[in-house]
């Protein structure tokens, strides 16, 4: 299904259902997720961790319903305000964050990051309390507009983090340069912009609904990027699992992690 930026936020809106999407984070359940999943936890333990980038306030841009890129952010950052477009996917985070019963169990994914932290498994619930007092506002965030936030008005991030999220919600490569100007407004000077996705997306599944992405190349990434204002600082990628060729839930061939500085 072909969609202009006009509707898919509507489709998105109507369509995208938080806990069908959250079986992908279902460690060992989901190939593409645990392709996806583990290339993602990894890098973000890198960049995140003692020495890495660290500062007052990180915000996420796109977070959907999910916790995962927060989980070694939320040791180097001192607030975290998560956003999203559709309002199913804000209150689905809110229910984890405030422990509702029938929030989505993400205990495995947490426990995994403290091992790559080399802190004991065990330590799982210490972790998820520090990423919930950490979190102090979940935002309707609309990447399409010069204020993506508005409107709601807050410092400058120390640092903006945004994970497989443009590709889906930029349907142009125009829309995407647009998007990252809009979120380097954000930014304080000379912060970072941290952005995880995946390279010639066309679309992924949520059950039987298939949502379009933008099919992304590295040299169209860097060069929107360096466009944007931003100075590459790091960029790392990986081919898609060859076990996962046959899966018929999205179509990526690779995987991205760019880390990035505000110019100015």
């Amino acid at each position: 299904m072909a969609l202009q930026e006009s509707t898919a936020l509507d489709f998105y809106q109507t369509y995208f259902e938080p806990m069908v999407y959250l079986d992908y984070f279902k460690m060992g359940q989901s190939p593409v997720g645990d392709d996806c999943l583990y290339f993602l936890l990894k890098h973000y333990n890198t960049i995140f961790k003692s020495g890495g980038l660290k500062g007052k306030l990180l915000i996420d841009i796109g977070s959907g319903p999910s916790i995962y890129q927060l989980l070694s952010a939320c040791e180097s950052f001192e607030e975290i305000i998560a956003t999203d477009y559709t309002d199913k996917n804000r209150l689905e985070l809110e229910k984890w964050l405030k422990k509702i019963p029938g929030a989505f169990d993400w205990s495995p994914v947490v426990k995994y990051v403290c091992e790559l932290e080399g802190d004991r498994p065990d330590k799982w619930a210490d972790k998820e309390e520090r990423l919930r007092r950490t979190v102090t506002q979940v935002l309707k965030c609309d990447v399409n507009k010069e204020q993506p936030l508005e409107p709601a008005v807050l410092p400058l991030a120390d640092c903006v983090l945004s994970s497989l999220c443009l590709e889906a919600a930029c349907l142009t490569q125009e829309a995407f340069r647009a998007a990252l100007r809009h979120i380097r407004t954000l930014l304080r000077p000379r912060g970072h912009l941290v952005l995880g996705g995946g390279f010639d997306t066309t679309f992924y599944m949520v059950g039987a609904k298939k949502f379009p992405c933008l099919p992304l190349k590295e040299k169209f990434v860097c060069e929107a990027l360096q466009k944007s204002g931003f100075t590459i600082e790091k960029l790392e990628t990986a081919p898609r699992a060859a076990e996962t060729m046959s899966d018929e839930q999205s179509d990526y061939t690779a995987m991205f992690v760019v880390v990035a500085q505000r110019n100015d």
